[in-house]
């Protein structure tokens, strides 16, 4: 990936959403800017996930300076590191990456 420095992860099934927030952390550890965004999905977690399994992920993707947004609005409800923005937000964002990953 030479040059590409920010990536955007799309997630919008809600199966995804595990996989696509921890590939954002794993882009975020090799020191890329990533972003991950929750769209037209509401979250749903693996079995054996927890609630507190997604929200500690979500404490180091905000660690890492990552991003996690969505314009559902019940993931900003329920999920305090997911941020509410509209689709036109979000597209405004996405459109400042370099590499856009649909998940």
């Amino acid at each position: 990936m030479h040059g590409v420095k920010r990536v955007a992860f799309l997630i919008n099934e809600p199966r995804d959403c595990w996989e696509g927030l921890r590939s954002t952390l794993g882009l975020l550890v090799e020191n890329m800017w990533a972003s991950v965004f929750f769209i037209d999905c509401e979250i749903d977690l693996p079995s054996g996930k927890t609630k507190a399994d997604f929200e500690e992920n979500l404490e180091m993707l905000a660690d890492l300076e990552g991003e996690a947004f969505s314009n559902v609005a019940a993931n900003a409800e329920k999920f305090e590191g997911i941020s509410y923005a509209t689709l036109e937000e979000m597209a405004g964002k996405i459109k400042t990456f370099h590499l856009v990953v649909p998940f």
